[in-house]
């Protein structure tokens, strides 16, 4: 990625990135999501490999974040403010293990194996 393209979407150069994450911070505190919790791994088997290895406790929770989120949007209501203000919404879980195995995938590849998995759209 060009360095041009780099300090326009780093939120510590950026103004209007430090403004999208503003927003976007605010909007995941609503409802008391973290931004990891938006991967779908129906989409991209690369996440659902990546939360099968992550322990069981941090998939449970954020088995609970989505339900939450998803029984709010229903209510058509917000976390209270005070819970609001708690929640951390760029606190990563999946980014690490995600990275794990983009890596041994690209491992895999460079070697000339086959994949773990075919990709196919659901």
């Amino acid at each position: 990625m060009s360095s041009f393209l780099q300090s326009f979407l780093d939120p510590k150069k950026s103004w209007l990135a430090a403004m999208h994450m503003k927003t976007l911070t605010k909007r995941l505190r609503k409802y008391g999501l973290r931004y990891d919790d938006l991967y779908d791994p129906y989409y991209d088997l690369d996440i659902k490999e990546a939360l099968n290895r992550l322990p069981r406790e941090i998939v449970d929770a954020r088995n609970q974040r989505l339900k939450r989120a998803i029984d709010l949007s229903m209510k058509h209501e917000y976390l209270p403010e005070n819970l609001q203000q708690m929640q951390t919404p760029f606190r990563s879980y999946l980014q690490d293990m995600l990275a794990l195995v983009k890596k041994e995938n690209a491992e895999r590849e460079a070697l000339g194996a086959l994949p773990l998995y075919q990709r196919t759209i659901p």
